[in-house]
């Protein structure tokens, strides 16, 4: 095996330069994500943290075509998901730790919570929409987005996986 002179390396290194590698920040709770799905990008509003995985899209009344929010979690199990508060549709994709998707729903909007009605009574009559298998992350978009970028259960996302793990291992437990 022949060494490598220190010129080489240092080549190699200016060429990694300039083929525009750059490290991604550190997520952080609000921040933005910029991912690819089916080769659009697409800016993604980081949930990270227990109140603001609680919270979503609560309340939004419309998303671009190219936004929505990528929910983040520190740990892999069986999810479900629930439209509280939310007066708008939305799509949302169920993912593994490694990028695949698990599980697709369109969600549609629940009617408000009643001025007579409990808290509990409200909880329980919101339709609940499951990862089917384990996930570690979920992304919500407008309604009707994933079909038309063709996205199916069993898709990888083109996320790589040393993000999905700096995303997980920055997110907070619950």
């Amino acid at each position: 095996m022949k060494a490598l002179s220190t010129s080489a390396i240092a080549s190699f290194g200016f060429a990694i330069l300039l083929t525009g590698c750059k490290p991604q920040a550190r997520p952080i709770d609000g921040g933005i994500e910029t991912i690819l799905i089916a080769g659009q990008e697409f800016s993604l509003d980081l949930a990270m943290t227990p109140e603001s995985r609680r919270r979503g899209l609560a309340g939004r009344t419309s998303l671009a075509p190219d936004e929505g929010m990528l929910f983040v979690f520190q740990d892999v199990e069986t999810r479900s998901f629930w439209m509280y508060g939310c007066i708008m549709d939305i799509d949302i994709a169920f993912i593994d730790p490694i990028g695949y998707v698990t599980a697709l729903h369109t969600m549609p909007a629940e009617p408000p919570r009643g001025d007579q009605e409990t808290e509990l009574a409200y909880e329980q009559r919101l339709a609940k929409y499951t990862s089917g298998y384990p996930a570690q992350f979920a992304i919500e978009l407008a309604p009707g987005r994933f079909e038309e970028l063709g996205v199916s259960v069993g898709d990888r996302l083109s996320i790589p996986p040393e993000r999905l793990k700096t995303l997980s291992e920055s997110a907070e437990a619950e």
